[in-house]
């Protein structure tokens, strides 16, 4: 068994662009070569978690959506102190589906970018984060495969929105000293699984 070596990384991308599966692969990839590892996602299963997700599927009394950034702030921070922070402080790797990067992105269609980023600024960066870019159409192509519920997101004109907002998205964080790899998501599952893999190879094994 190798020597826990805890690091804090997120995976994102548009609905549709594999996040949860790469999450559930990578989480495989860690376990097999010995790391502890925990997988995670936002918003979570906790309370305001769940508030979130009520707002998200319309679901008669739910919150409006202009609540969102200060309740996915607030999931976020409770998040952290719950989960990855004494995660990685007991030798985790932590995988998050989704952390700040997704608020930013989905929530400056309802404040402006730099409103959202200060309600955020002081939480833990992620050691890298993986963006999985993926073009609108893929994206709605394997949302309609997918089927189940649709959230308030998962619309053409929705997700052309976010899809140019994660670009500002991930220009803005770097310039603020993110470490972000770009991905193309439109490749095959394993192709991706090895290029996030490579990369990992090269700063964390």
């Amino acid at each position: 068994m190798t020597t826990p070596r805890p690091c804090f990384l997120a995976i994102e991308g548009l609905d549709g662009a594999g996040t949860t599966t790469q999450t559930e692969r990578l989480h495989a990839w860690f376990e097999k070569r010995g790391q502890p590892c925990t997988s995670t996602r936002e918003p979570t299963g906790e309370p305001i978690g769940r508030l979130i997700r009520s707002i998200l599927r319309d679901e008669p009394g739910a919150p409006s959506e202009e609540s969102l950034p200060w309740l996915f702030a607030a999931d976020r921070s409770d998040h952290i102190q719950r989960l990855i922070v004494p995660k990685t402080e007991s030798g985790h790797v932590v995988l998050t589906d989704r952390y700040l990067h997704s608020s930013l992105a989905y929530q400056s269609l309802v404040l402006p970018l730099e409103r959202v980023y200060t309600l955020n600024e002081s939480f833990p960066a992620p050691d890298t984060t993986y963006y999985l870019q993926i073009p609108v159409e893929i994206a709605l192509q394997r949302l309609s495969a997918r089927g189940g519920i649709q959230e308030r997101f998962e619309t053409r004109e929705r997700l052309n929105r976010i899809s140019e907002a994660y670009e500002r998205v991930m220009r803005f964080l770097e310039a603020r000293g993110y470490r972000i790899v770009t991905l193309n998501a439109d490749q095959p599952i394993e192709v991706i699984t090895e290029q996030i893999i490579a990369d990992l190879e090269t700063w964390w094994a």
